[in-house]
């Protein structure tokens, strides 16, 4: 197992990230735990937390808002979430890239994960209830990025998943670069399947080849077998890249088998 100790007297970049959130409290449990935790610990990311409801200027520090127009459900109260937002810029000297977590943003993906990687600095707005002004997009928001085609309570949840995300690309927050680079989606394929002791498991045996010891032909198993998993769960991520004249006849190969 990898000692995350040894990496304490190297010096890494650090990506700054300010999050807008009337909740910031729910960003504990990456901040506390696992590769993302250990990342803040080592101070190789650095998270700061702006709440709207800290800019109210009513005497319950109230943060939602009828829609005009009317309609179901609330919207985010204009005024808290751009002084929010105007602290976070100024803390940032104006350098910071404005991301909302939108369920009408951009799909996040691995490619535009690691686009995102080249910000030193990131401010994160997590809307609420119905959304933000329309007005606030237009003004102060740089990007909006969403995680699916489905509705969560908040945008606290996708801000976690692109925290966590951004993470595994940055040098230092794993214990070695070639994780992330061989983890599903990196090359555009899902990963290859992975095997762990006992060797046997009522009836169920770890493949010979992966005990061979034999390195070339691991390697070459892995590429095949990454392969044959995205064409039988992922079809649709072969139609995005460009097949090597290798991987062509693989694929050539499984579907005659079939």
């Amino acid at each position: 197992m990898k000692n995350f100790n040894s990496y304490k007297n190297v010096q890494y970049p650090t990506l700054h990230i300010s999050v807008i959130s009337i909740f910031p409290e729910m960003f504990q449990s990456i901040t506390n735990y696992g590769v993302t935790g250990k990342a803040i610990k080592k101070k190789i990311i650095n998270i700061h937390y702006w709440n709207p409801r800290d800019y109210c200027f009513n005497k319950h520090k109230k943060v939602d808002d009828k829609p005009y127009g009317g309609g179901y459900g609330m919207i985010m109260n204009m005024i808290p979430l751009y002084n929010a937002i105007q602290q976070a810029k100024i803390f940032f000297k104006n350098q910071a890239k404005v991301l909302y977590l939108s369920p009408q943003g951009k799909k996040l993906n691995n490619n535009n994960i690691i686009q995102l990687t080249k910000y030193s600095k990131l401010i994160l707005v997590c809307g609420r209830y119905k959304g933000i002004d329309e007005r606030l997009i237009h003004s102060e928001i740089d990007e909006e990025w969403s995680i699916g085609d489905y509705i969560v309570s908040g945008g606290e949840l996708p801000a976690m998943i692109l925290i966590d995300a951004l993470s595994r690309f940055i040098p230092g927050v794993l214990g070695t670069k070639k994780s992330a680079q061989e983890d599903s989606f990196y090359n555009g394929l899902l990963d290859h399947p992975q095997y762990t002791r006992p060797r046997n498991i009522n009836g169920m045996q770890v493949p010979k080849i992966l005990l061979s010891g034999n390195h070339s032909d691991i390697c070459n198993w892995k590429k095949q077998e990454s392969l044959r998993a995205t064409w039988i769960k992922r079809p649709d991520l072969l139609k995005k890249i460009v097949l090597t004249e290798e991987q062509k006849k693989m694929l050539k190969t499984f579907k005659k088998k079939c």
